[in-house]
């Protein structure tokens, strides 16, 4: 057997697993790379392999760093099935189409000014016809129930608790060419214990191959109980200074967090119930629409809130606000006192939250809180590190709003979190890769893996094979 790491390795987007297995090839997850947007637009319209030739596609989970190319990949010639949970799958619905629909936006806006500079148009890496194209190719399974989907390859999806449909991926694969059974766990990004809403990951026992997630792998989160402690403190003292609490958050998993927090905040009488609360992002909005629809992932604490409280909705509460049409949205712009706004993008690279960004950034009542891993080069990063002059469509703002973080929202479990979870193994892997995380980060996991007795562990490069 040999794997084929083409993605999310020393760095923590565009995860692209290729596993050849009895001259079979499978592909773990075909994420969108993300980063500086020439070196991005390069590396996600190349695939560096051949589509045509992959057999199946198995996804850990929606987000678009782990399901953003599909539409490529399809459109590229791959013909066989994309295996997903059923919520992964329908939130890939909304995700893959406003994906093809932020690439098409870009490249109109690209295009005009390569016209002016006499360069021929780019086109976008796929169409929004290309993303709803690709939705044909999926097949849905729910969680622990195995399948055998190659000869000799017998498929199990456990719940990875990240995100609504996540799951952690189990291969028991009858190796040939080793004459020997085996099996390969894929953790895709994994979730953490006694997180609000969704259920905790699942156990894991026996792993010869693993594939682990490194984001968090040098850290330790804030318990959720200060995380929440924290976001009441941000919004109480912005509304003291007569502000607002701007927060670029991802569409799909922190933003019904964030939502379900402020809602138990509210219900506890620990920020005032007149605060108004918006989300402000169609995805985001149809995203939450999902997360309804699938109640069987909720975890017991959820469920309880759920019978206690009035609303009977984790995702609605009475000054909570949900704006599609862009007119609303502008008019959030002109709100004279307190509020909170929660808008995509997460890193604020496009979308909505880029005119609240522009409004809100010179004035020094308003804050804006990050709840979610900032990549370099993005917009999210440069406000994170408070450089005091920063680029909004191109022209300048001087940055002189309160910036602030919350690091135990992360639904990526932490380095205690992750040696935890391996701890339920009954013995080590034969071999441990560890992937998806940034350089430092992996290699410094890799190390606490080593002394927590895992013997033959990598952090690959890109584009680096193994035989195991």
């Amino acid at each position: 057997m040999k794997i084929n790491f083409f993605g999310a390795v020393r760095t923590v987007t565009g995860t692209q697993h290729l596993l050849e297995i009895n001259g079979s090839k499978i592909l773990l997850d075909c994420g969108l790379y993300q980063g500086k947007r020439k070196r991005s637009y390069e590396i996600n319209r190349n695939l560096p392999y051949n589509a045509e030739a992959v057999d199946i596609l198995i996804l850990s989970h929606a987000h678009i760093d782990h399901s953003g190319n599909i539409p490529n990949l399809v459109k590229s010639g791959f013909k066989g099935d994309i295996i997903a949970t059923y919520a992964t799958r329908d939130l890939c619905t909304i995700l893959l189409k406003d994906s093809a629909k932020i690439q098409e936006h870009d490249i109109h806006y690209l295009n005009k000014k390569r016209k002016e500079n006499d360069l021929p148009p780019v086109k976008p890496i796929y169409t929004t016809e290309d993303a709803v194209n690709s939705l044909k190719y999926f097949l849905a399974f729910g969680y622990e129930r195995t399948r055998e989907i190659l000869p000799g390859v017998h498929l199990t999806l456990f719940d990875a608790g990240h995100i609504l449909g996540s799951a952690f991926v189990v291969l028991d694969i009858e190796d040939h060419t080793a004459k020997k059974h085996k099996r390969l766990v894929f953790s895709g990004d994994l979730g953490r214990p006694k997180r609000p809403i969704l259920k905790d990951p699942a156990a894991i026992s026996q792993a010869d191959i693993l594939l682990i997630e490194s984001t968090y792998g040098d850290r330790v989160h804030e318990r959720t109980e200060e995380s929440v402690s924290k976001l009441k403190t941000i919004v109480n003292n912005t509304i003291k200074r007569g502000g607002k609490v701007i927060v670029p958050s991802f569409a799909v998993g922190r933003t019904q967090e964030l939502v379900y927090s402020l809602h138990q905040l509210v219900q506890n009488q620990e920020i005032p119930k007149t605060l108004p609360v918006y989300v402000d992002s169609p995805l985001a909005i149809d995203a939450t629409s999902i997360y309804r629809l699938h109640p069987e992932a909720y975890d017991e604490e959820t469920e309880k809130f759920m019978l206690e409280d009035q609303h009977k909705d984790p995702f609605g509460f009475a000054m909570m606000r949900y704006t599609r049409a862009t007119e609303q949205s502008k008019e959030l712009n002109k709100l004279k006192g307190p509020a909170v706004i929660i808008s995509a993008s997460g890193m604020a690279e496009n979308g909505r939250i880029l005119h609240h960004l522009k409004h809100a950034v010179e004035d020094s009542r308003n804050t804006i809180l990050f709840v979610g891993w900032q990549a370099p080069y993005t917009l999210g990063r440069r406000i994170l590190e408070k450089n005091p002059v920063v680029k909004i469509f191109g022209e300048e703002y001087k940055l002189k709003a309160e910036v602030a973080k919350i690091n135990g929202l992360s639904a990526h479990a932490d380095k205690n979190e992750i040696l935890s979870w391996l701890s339920g193994l009954n013995k080590k892997p034969e071999h441990t890769f560890v992937v998806h995380g940034e350089e430092p980060v992996s290699l410094a996991f890799a190390e606490t893996l080593k002394k927590e007795g895992f013997t033959h562990v990598e952090v690959p490069t890109l584009g680096q094979s193994f035989t195991v």
